[in-house]
């Protein structure tokens, strides 16, 4: 990196807090380095981290992918992870993957995983330290808010000692945790309330009561004047149900004209722990982390809800049934 110039950065496909964080905090530090760089993701940027610095700078088009001296890969377990902008693989220059999770494939020219960090944004804010780049308000608020999201607002199993010390360090740089906690979490439109409100609707129950579905429709979206990026958090609470082991939420794509005969998904995953959600992702082509993991899927609903409960039946010996 250090004898590269030119980065394009890219995050993945319906990206979350961590994602997004680690691509603008990596871009700010390498342009603090004297580097260049670019910001990409497929995907639309949820509502709620609209607030960070520079979010508007994140492209979701590239054009020449071979222009770049090197292209960053933040938070994907697998080169799929970026969407589109895969298929371009092979004209990267040079690639550095920096992730966390367990189910990284280990792809690019260099691979920087690091499981037992709490998310990403740990990961390069370890890297800016090391290089020696100085922290400032701008690059330590997206860093905070990576870790804040990963880490379930300090909740989830990944929260450690070394999730604190950071977070006491970024507060030092500028940080103020109230103002990011109320843009991600206190703010919300009507719409999403509205949608929030039809997937809420949606949940059904296994009969043992330890698996959820939640169901949202390209109609929901459209009823509520809401995107695909709104769904953001929404599967918490169908893990919230007393009993639950897993909770499924089904998000249906929206399809381009070409795509009119196919059904899209995507499907994100949340385990209390008793079940390995990224095992599951895997076996549909993504991946994830034991208790949080994702995949995208083409086929039908019935087909979809079906291999799920079969791989939780084969896989975990019946955990949803004692």
């Amino acid at each position: 990196m250090r004898q590269s110039d030119h980065f394009l950065l890219v995050s993945h496909v319906n990206p979350d807090g961590d994602a997004i964080a680690s691509l603008i905090a990596m871009a700010l530090a390498l342009e603090k380095w004297g580097k260049r760089t670019t910001m990409y993701n497929e995907s639309p940027i949820p509502a709620v981290y609209r607030f960070l610095p520079a979010v508007d700078r994140i492209v979701r088009r590239i054009e020449t992918p071979s222009a770049y001296d090197a292209v960053v890969i933040l938070d994907c377990s697998n080169i799929e992870r970026i969407g589109r902008l895969s298929a371009d693989f092979g004209q990267f220059s040079l690639t550095v993957n920096i992730d966390h999770h367990l189910t990284n494939t280990g792809y690019g020219d260099f691979c920087h995983v690091d499981t037992a960090a709490c998310s990403t944004a740990e990961i390069v804010y370890r890297m800016i330290q090391m290089i020696g780049i100085a922290l400032d308000r701008e690059i330590a608020t997206a860093i905070y808010t990576g870790i804040l999201t990963d880490t379930g607002s300090f909740r989830f199993a990944n929260t450690n000692r070394t999730a604190f010390s950071i977070c006491l360090d970024l507060m030092e740089n500028g940080v103020d945790p109230y103002t990011v906690a109320q843009h991600v979490y206190g703010t919300y439109s009507i719409g999403r309330i509205k949608l929030l409100n039809l997937a809420l609707d949606s949940i059904e129950i296994t009969e043992d009561g330890k698996l959820s579905f939640m169901m949202l429709t390209r109609e929901m979206l459209e009823e509520t004047g809401t995107q695909p990026e709104d769904v953001d958090g929404m599967i918490n609470y169908a893990k919230s149900i007393k009993d639950v082991k897993v909770a499924v939420l089904i998000q249906e794509l929206f399809r381009s004209d070409t795509e009119r005969d196919k059904n899209r998904f995507y499907v994100s995953l949340r385990s209390d722990g008793s079940v390995d959600v990224a095992a599951l992702a895997s076996s549909f082509g993504g991946g994830g982390h034991h208790r949080a993991a994702g995949f995208s899927a083409e086929t039908s609903l019935a087909d979809l809800k079906g291999g799920i409960l079969a791989w939780i039946d084969n896989s975990e010996r019946g955990i949803c049934r004692n």
